[in-house]
C-alpha cells in the first residue's frame, strides 16, 4: 500500500493524495512543505527526494549523450525499521548490496554481477570491472553486488529493508553536483549506472585517528541512491567557512564540497573521561552533511556490553547479579 502524501501552503493543508498528485500539485507551486508517514516532521518541498527526482527530469536540458543511470520511482515504507520499495518499468534495473532485497515481483531477474554493477552489459572493460570490484573490497563491502531487472511488461517492483533501526534516505545525485561521499556501510541501493567507488581522506592524521570516517564511499552518476542511518537522520546545510564538530560514527554522507578533518577533543582528562575518544570529526562547509543519532558501531558495542560472558543474562540492575539468576530462574 502506497503512502498518503500532504502539502502545505500558507499555513493551509491539501491532503491526502497520491505520490501522483502530489508531484502535480508540487509542479505548479513548490513553495510549501510536505509530509507522509515516515517523516518526523514537515519538510520543504524542494527538500523531499521523490519530489526533487522529478524537477530533475523536468528542469536538466535535454541529454547530448546517452545518460548512464536508469530513472526510477520509488516510495518508502515504515518508521523505525524502513524499507524501500522502488517501481521499475521494462528494462529499467536496480542495483543493491548482497542481501539487501526483501521482495521482488517474478518479472524482475536478479543477477549477481563483479564490480558495483555500473556498466551495463558487455559494457566495461574486465579491468573495468576488476577496479570496481577492488574499490569495493576496499571498503569492506563484497566484491559482488546484485542486479534486478525488470523484464516483464507493465510496472513491477522490488523491495529492500535496512538492516539495522533507522532511515532511509533518497538522495538524488544530480542535486549534489553528481557526487556523494558516504560512510563506508551506508550504502543501500541505487539506479542501475551510478559508480560505487572509494574515498580516500587526503590526511595522514585524519587516516590514523579519522576512524569510520578515513575510508568512506564515493557514489557517483546522474541516477538516484538510498543511503541508510541509524536512528534520528538530521541533514544540514553548511555556509562557507562554517564548522561543525561531529562524532566520526555520526556522520552518514556529506557532499564533495565539505572539508572533512579530525580535531582532538581537548585535554588529556576530557579525552579518557569524556567518553567521547580522543578525537571527533572536523566538517567544514560550503556543502550539505547528512548525520545519524545512532552509529551501528555504537548499537553493537552496547549489544556487546551487555551481552553475558559465560551464557545468562547480565543482570542489568540487580545487585544480586549470578545469584538473582538462580532465584529467578533466568540460568541459561
Amino acid at each position: 500500500m502506497m503512502s498518503s502524501w500532504y502539502l502545505s501552503y500558507n499555513g493551509e493543508q491539501i491532503g491526502p493524495l497520491s505520490l501522483a498528485d502530489a508531484i502535480e500539485k508540487t509542479n505548479v507551486n513548490a513553495n510549501g512543505y510536505a509530509w507522509r508517514d515516515g517523516f518526523a516532521e514537515w519538510l520543504p518541498i524542494n527538500q523531499v527526494g521523490e519530489f526533487q527526482q522529478q524537477l530533475v527530469r523536468q528542469n536538466s536540458p535535454p541529454p547530448t549523450s546517452t545518460v548512464s543511470s536508469d530513472e526510477i520511482d520509488f516510495v518508502i515504507h515504515g518508521n523505525e525499521m524502513q524499507f524501500v520499495e522502488i517501481e521499475l518499468d521494462p528494462g529499467e534495473s536496480a542495483v543493491a548490496e548482497a542481501g539487501a532485497m526483501m521482495y521482488k515481483d517474478a518479472s524482475i531477474n536478479l543477477d549477481t554481477v563483479f564490480g558495483d554493477g555500473s556498466h551495463s552489459d558487455g559494457a566495461g572493460g574486465f579491468m573495468d570491472k576488476l577496479l570496481g570490484a577492488g574499490k569495493r573490497l576496499i571498503t569492506g563491502e563484497s566484491m559482488f553486488t546484485t542486479v534486478f531487472t525488470h523484464e516483464g511488461s507493465g510496472k513491477a517492483h522490488v523491495a529492500f529493508g535496512a538492516p539495522f533501526p533507522g532511515n532511509i534516505i533518497p538522495i538524488t545525485l544530480p542535486n549534489v553536483d553528481g557526487v556523494l561521499i558516504c560512510q563506508k556501510d551506508s550504502f543501500l541501493c541505487a539506479a542501475k549506472g551510478v559508480s560505487i567507488g572509494v574515498h580516500f581522506q587526503k590526511k595522514i592524521l585524519t587516516g590514523l585517528f579519522g576512524g569510520e570516517g578515513f575510508v568512506m564511499q564515493r557514489l557517483e552518476g546522474d541516477g538516484m541512491v538510498f543511503v541508510h542511518a541509524g536512528g534520528t537522520v538530521i541533514e544540514r546545510e553548511l555556509k562557507a567557512g562554517e564548522v561543525v564538530h561531529v562524532d566520526t560514527g555520526c556522520i552518514v554522507a556529506m557532499t564533495q564540497s565539505v572539508e572533512f578533518d579530525i580535531q582532538q577533543v581537548g585535554g588529556i582528562k576530557s579525552a579518557l573521561f569524556g567518553g567521547e575518544g580522543l578525537f571527533f570529526a572536523r566538517v567544514r562547509g560550503p556543502g550539505k552533511i547528512w548525520m545519524q543519532s545512532l552509529p551501528f558501531s555504537r548499537l553493537a558495542g552496547r549489544m556487546l556490553a551487555a551481552a553475558p560472558q559465560k551464557g545468562g543474562s547480565q543482570g542489568e540492575g540487580s545487585i544480586l547479579g549470578g545469584l538473582g539468576n538462580l532465584i529467578d530462574g533466568d540460568n541459561r
